[in-house]
């Protein structure tokens, strides 16, 4: 056994190790300083509320995002950021707080039962403070699939989550062209899945889908589909940013007048 294989072992069983004392002793261990654990909420009486505590204290924050391609920007970005990242723009640089860390663990094909297969590497190791999910795109197209099966993976990621000490945020996913994407024609069935488990479960819900059904229907389908989507499933740049925007909303972080937002890049002389 490699040093470097030694070393993440080490890491992780030290994870698992602190998890499972605050699971026995009801305790609030943390591996990273100032994080509560368990869902304890000594800041708020929401997960909002504590999401909004960590966005205005002094210690550092780790923000990890997981999920499919959409999550792992492959691809169909044409190289400007994926939401991942224009999140980071609007945390690290426009809010200003610098020594905030953001990390993508999305891989592109992926479903909730491969992240649930990989969570140590995926999400444990790094000790996040916050883990935004957005899933299930792919989820609907594998084989013996169903949506009760579907909420018990993502219920058990979401407990997993708060088990490590994290704050869960889940997104739906955006809109897709179903005529073209045959093998997906059942996600519609899969979004009120979501929404029920942030309802019951008390989890910060970004729902995509509504907010790009609605725009669909304030502009129209053609709109959403030529401005938005790269192909019939991915969105690209403009479709992140509106992911992006989105979240902010959600978060309470938007504001009109920064370039994440909406505001002008654009500044000095040429």
């Amino acid at each position: 056994m490699d040093i470097k294989r030694r070393k993440f072992i080490g890491k992780t069983g030290g994870v698992a190790l602190t998890g499972l004392l605050a699971t026995i002793f009801g305790s609030t261990l943390s591996a990273h300083p100032g994080r509560t654990k368990l869902g304890n909420r000594p800041h708020g009486d929401s997960d909002l509320d504590d999401l909004k505590h960590l966005l205005n204290r002094k210690e550092a924050n780790i923000w990890l995002f997981t999920g499919d391609s959409i999550t792992h920007g492959a691809k169909h970005t044409h190289g400007y950021r994926s939401y991942p990242e224009v999140f980071q723009e609007r945390i690290r640089w426009e809010i200003g707080r610098v020594r905030d860390v953001v990390i993508n663990t999305g891989i592109s094909g992926h479903a909730a039962e491969n992240i649930l297969s990989d969570f140590d590497w995926r999400i444990s190791q790094f000790n996040p403070d916050v883990v935004s999910v957005m899933i299930g795109t792919n989820d609907c197209a594998r084989t013996g699939m169903t949506p009760g099966q579907y909420r018990n993976h993502v219920s058990k990621l979401i407990a997993r989550i708060r088990t490590n000490g994290a704050i869960p945020i889940l997104h739906t996913p955006n809109v897709i062209i179903l005529e073209k994407s045959p093998e997906r024609k059942t996600l519609p069935e899969y979004i009120p899945v979501l929404r029920a488990i942030a309802e019951n479960e008390d989890v910060v819900l970004v729902d995509n889908y509504a907010y790009w059904q609605q725009t669909s229907r304030d502009q129209s389908e053609e709109y959403v589909y030529k401005n938005w989507l790269n192909d019939p499933l991915h969105p690209n740049q403009a479709g992140h940013q509106e992911i992006a925007r989105l979240m902010f909303k959600t978060l309470d972080i938007f504001d009109p007048a920064a370039p994440t937002c909406g505001g002008p890049y654009y500044e000095g002389e040429h």
